[in-house]
């Protein structure tokens, strides 16, 4: 694999791909049952693009991956750049770009490619194909990372603003690099969050563990453990089996190890977002089940937001992981919604 140079390109025709379980194809393509796409939608790329980069923070060498439809050519109006910002236990493909043959769309990456958007992610130190350090990767590092991801994206899209989306623990980051780099947020979607951990019985049971979390950099985290994640709020049933099958091959290619830090932080060092300091407009997004959090602990974050522009949304038979859920097409319906909505009139 090259550094800066295009290690894989890969073309992936998008004719007949659909969105995924519950959205039609007039919700696909951003436009009702009864409307027509314009008649240059023809003539435009239908296949999506990709390629791989690398960001350098010091001496660590951070995996970056990015897709949209048709490659970018000079002159051409940026598409909007959509960062998507991984969790504890999964690296950024395995979370964002999930294959499952015969088991429908699970590529948050190719949706909103499909909808228009330049899409990116990466590897957090010690993930995936990053450096694995003797660091921890905790958030203050995962911040670290974006900000050095920042600079990759304003050289190869020629935009300063993006909009940022983070899941479970990649939400904590993204919303703690928001309240230290305000100027590089447009809009931030926070799905599975955790502000306080107060009442969550996913943040207790790693309150209770936190003597062994703190005793190594690294934490055990094979096959097993990852079909745990499926399971542990209590509703195996709204997950695919085969598509957690296809998650435990894609990422035990990097080990049966991953970072300790963000469950470190969450269990000793909550809140790391200071909602008063988020300026940008706001989505969240919540799993009715989700242990890792209450409504409680984040509505009391969602009041405290300073932008009005702010949407706090519950997802019906969802538990904490939205993008692998059976209903994942409700997280990028709303997702969808926030990110395209008209710009609000000035008073």
């Amino acid at each position: 694999m090259k550094e800066h140079g295009i290690a894989r390109r890969t073309l992936i025709k998008s004719a007949g791909l659909g969105l995924g379980t519950g959205l039609g194809a007039g919700l696909v393509s951003g436009f009702g049952p009864a409307q027509a796409e314009p008649a240059a939608a023809a003539t435009a790329p239908t296949a999506i693009w990709s390629h791989d980069y690398w960001a350098q923070k010091g001496d660590v060498k951070l995996y970056m991956f990015r897709k949209r439809i048709g490659e970018p050519t000079a002159g051409a109006t940026p598409l909007p750049v959509l960062f998507l910002v991984h969790g504890s236990s999964l690296s950024g493909l395995s979370t964002y770009d999930l294959a499952v043959p015969g088991g429908g769309e699970y590529s948050l990456m190719d949706v909103f490619a499909r909808h228009g958007f330049d899409v990116w992610t990466m590897d957090h130190e010690g993930y995936g194909r990053s450096t694995v350090t003797s660091g921890n990767s905790d958030i203050a590092s995962g911040v670290a990372d974006l900000k050095a991801a920042m600079a990759v994206l304003q050289r190869e899209t020629g935009r300063s603003k993006f909009h940022i989306f983070g899941e479970s623990s990649g939400a904590i980051r993204a919303g703690a690099f928001a309240q230290s780099e305000p100027e590089r947020v447009d809009r931030l979607i926070l799905a599975a969050f955790t502000y306080k951990g107060e009442g969550a019985a996913e943040i207790a049971r790693r309150r209770d563990n936190l003597d062994t979390l703190r005793a190594a950099p690294r934490r055990k985290r094979d096959a097993a453990a990852i079909r745990s994640i499926f399971s542990r709020d209590g509703h195996p049933t709204i997950y695919d089996p085969a598509m957690v099958e296809a998650l435990v091959a894609k990422e035990m290619q990097f080990g049966d190890t991953i970072p300790a830090g963000t469950y470190v932080d969450m269990a000793a060092n909550l809140p790391l977002v200071d909602p008063t300091k988020v300026k940008s407009p706001v989505l969240m997004t919540r799993g009715e089940w989700d242990g890792n959090s209450t409504d409680v602990d984040l509505l009391d974050f969602f009041r405290q937001l300073p932008n009005g522009d702010r949407q706090y949304v519950i997802l019906p038979n969802t538990a904490h992981s939205q993008g692998f859920s059976k209903n994942r097409a409700l997280a990028w319906y709303a997702m969808k919604n926030f990110l395209t909505e008209p710009t609000p009139a000035a008073s």
